[in-house]
C-alpha cells in the first residue's frame, strides 16, 4: 500500500508535470498527456499494468467540421429531409437553442413555439406544439415534432378564437382530465399567439 502511494505521489508531484510537459497549442511534437502519465507510470511502477486515463475512452474530433447542418424535421402531416442550412434554432424547453454545424450531440425536449431555419439570408419558420431534437456529432439534425406548421399557413382569428374557447373550456372543466387537456390546449394556443405577434 506504501508503494503505491508513493507511486502516486511520484506521478503527480510538481517536478515531474512541470518538467516534462509544457504544451503548446501550435505544436504536435510535444507528447499528450495520456503518454507523458505512461512514461511516469513504467518508470516508477514497471510490474504493474498502468490504469486507463478517460483519454482512452474518448474518440478523436472529426479533423473538419462541416460546413452545412443536415436538417430532418419530421411530423405526421410534413416531413422535410436531408435539407442543408447554416443554422436551426429549436423552442427547448430549458430556452431557444440554435444548432450550428459540428454542435456536440444532444437531445432536447421540445416546448411549443417557433421553429426557425436559416439558410442564408432566407428563413422558414415553423410552429411546433412538442416534440424533440436529436443531435448528432456529425452535423445532422433530426427535429420529432408532433405538428410542425409553417408560420404563414396559421390564421391569426382562428387562434384567437380558439384561446377564447378553450380559456372558457378551462374554467368551466369539472374533472382533472378536462382541466389537463384545456390546459395544454391554451398552453400551445399562447405559445401560438405570441409566435404570431413576435
Amino acid at each position: 500500500m506504501i508503494m503505491i502511494r508513493r507511486a502516486t505521489t511520484g506521478l503527480l508531484s510538481r517536478s515531474t508535470v512541470i518538467g516534462a510537459y509544457h504544451r503548446h497549442f501550435s505544436s504536435t511534437e510535444v507528447p499528450a498527456a495520456d503518454e507523458l502519465f505512461m512514461m511516469a507510470w513504467k518508470r516508477i511502477m514497471p510490474n504493474l499494468d498502468p490504469p486507463k486515463t478517460p483519454l482512452a475512452f474518448m474518440r478523436p474530433r472529426p479533423s473538419s467540421i462541416a460546413s452545412k447542418l443536415t436538417v430532418n424535421l419530421v411530423s405526421p402531416y410534413s416531413e422535410m429531409s436531408n435539407k442543408e442550412v447554416d443554422m436551426v434554432i429549436v423552442p427547448a424547453t430549458t430556452g431557444q437553442m440554435g444548432i450550428l454545424p459540428g454542435h456536440t450531440a444532444s437531445i432536447s425536449e421540445l416546448k411549443p413555439g417557433v421553429l426557425s431555419i436559416h439558410d442564408g439570408n432566407d428563413v422558414k419558420k415553423y410552429f411546433v406544439s412538442s416534440g424533440f431534437a436529436f443531435i448528432h456529432s456529425n452535423s445532422v439534425a433530426d427535429i420529432m415534432a408532433a405538428e410542425a406548421v409553417p408560420i404563414e399557413q396559421v390564421d391569426p382569428a382562428s387562434v384567437q378564437k380558439q384561446f377564447t374557447e378553450f380559456t372558457q373550456k378551462l374554467s368551466s372543466a369539472s374533472t382533472d382530465l378536462e382541466k389537463a387537456e384545456a390546459q395544454i390546449r391554451v398552453d400551445v394556443l399562447v405559445a401560438l399567439n405570441s409566435a404570431l405577434s413576435g
